[in-house]
């Protein structure tokens, strides 16, 4: 990746949002957020070429879903 190119990284773990490198220094990199403007820096290994790329590395939900219980319910 180099500065101009569009790329991808996933916010808090659930949203994919497009941004632009700006700068690259010593395997930060400086990215613009294209839909707010607003800027971070991240690391090579948070940005994703594609959109697709993201998309699979986002967190699959577990199909097991635990059982709600209720404290109430221990007592007999």
């Amino acid at each position: 990746m180099k500065v101009g190119d569009k790329a991808y990284i996933i916010e808090s773990n659930c949203t994919i949002r497009e941004v632009q490198i700006k700068r690259c220094s010593e395997g930060l990199f400086l990215v613009r957020f294209t839909d707010s403007g607003g800027g971070i820096q991240v690391r090579r290994n948070r940005l994703f070429a594609t959109h697709e790329e993201a998309e699979q590395s986002l967190p699959k939900p577990s199909s097991a879903k635990k059982p709600i219980s209720n404290p109430y319910d221990y007592w007999y």
